[in-house]
């Protein structure tokens, strides 16, 4: 059984890697964001070469860009060094993939949205929108015996959010999964 002082992490080539120390593997999450063209079935061939090839995602998310011909995928996937750039090298050769960028977390800013809806008696509630205003979250709905509320932002905010959720009862969570682009626009590709 591996224990928390047998992993270690740390910054790797645009990845975060951890170290088992009791297997000697890294492994780390890179965040990849392609343009493809917008073609019916086009998630459905990227997401199959991940299943074909055994690769890990550990989300995506997609959606059309502000020209329509182009849809942007983003893909959080987990392996080691080895995987990570097969896994570029892969996507890379697909035909609807015009083009493919690893997001480093440095130069790039990643959101996830979470949607969370909580049993809240009346006592309970102000407790609550209390924590929700600390994180600038929003209350989307209201009934007598629940709140939804809505959260952006980055993994971390979002679980620190879920974390002092813990003593209520969570009775529906949806998350979107991370979407990103790169800061600035040295990186941006205009097709025309």
């Amino acid at each position: 059984m591996t224990k928390a002082k047998d992993i270690v992490m740390i910054k790797k080539q645009n990845a975060l890697c951890f170290w088992n120390t009791f297997r000697k593997r890294c492994s780390m999450q890179r965040v990849y964001s392609l343009l493809v063209d917008n073609n019916p079935g086009v998630l459905s061939r990227i997401s199959g070469l991940f299943s074909r090839r055994g690769y890990s995602i550990d989300s995506i998310t997609a959606g059309v860009t502000a020209d329509p011909r182009f849809t942007r995928i983003t893909i959080v996937a987990s392996g080691d060094e080895l995987i990570l750039s097969q896994i570029e090298k892969q996507v890379r050769k697909l035909e609807d993939v015009v083009e493919i960028k690893v997001l480093n977390p440095e130069e790039s800013v990643y959101r996830e949205l979470i949607m969370v809806k909580v049993r809240a008696n009346a006592a309970e509630r102000s407790e609550i929108i209390s924590v929700a205003d600390i994180f600038r979250a929003k209350i989307v709905d209201v009934e007598k015996e629940s709140l939804m509320i809505e959260l952006t932002g980055n993994q971390s905010k979002l679980d620190a959010f879920l974390n002092l959720l813990d003593g209520y009862e969570i009775l529906e969570l949806a998350r979107t999964g991370i979407t990103g682009l790169s800061r600035g626009i040295k990186d941006v590709t205009i097709i025309e």
